[in-house]
């Protein structure tokens, strides 16, 4: 089973430090993104289901990560680049999307 890339457990790490630095109020993520975030943090083996879940919640959300983006925003100033960057960030798309790939191949 795949494990994430460096830049993807990097994303999440700081997703997971930024919370942890927030007020309550700005604090973002479910108990399942928390918990995915600690999974790609600790460099955990994924399964397909779980990336094909990584790569659903990075496509429903991509659109108001990037406005908030675009207005300026981070971590510690937007729940949604927060939330994403939990997923393991817009980068983990293209990552999981692969690795979908090849063990459908398999």
């Amino acid at each position: 089973m795949p494990v994430a890339p460096d830049y993807v457990k990097n994303a999440a790490k700081k997703a997971l430090k930024d919370r942890s630095e927030v007020a309550p109020s700005r604090k973002a993520g479910t108990s399942v993104g928390v918990a995915r975030a600690n999974q790609l943090a600790r460099g955990d083996n994924l399964s397909i289901n779980t990336l094909k879940r990584m790569v659903s919640f990075i496509a429903r959300h991509r659109k108001n990560y990037n406005d908030a983006k675009a207005a300026g925003l981070d971590n510690k100033t937007s729940k949604v680049i927060q939330a994403m960057n939990l997923w393991g960030g817009t980068r983990a798309q293209a990552w999981a999307k692969k690795e979908i790939e090849k063990a459908e191949k398999g």
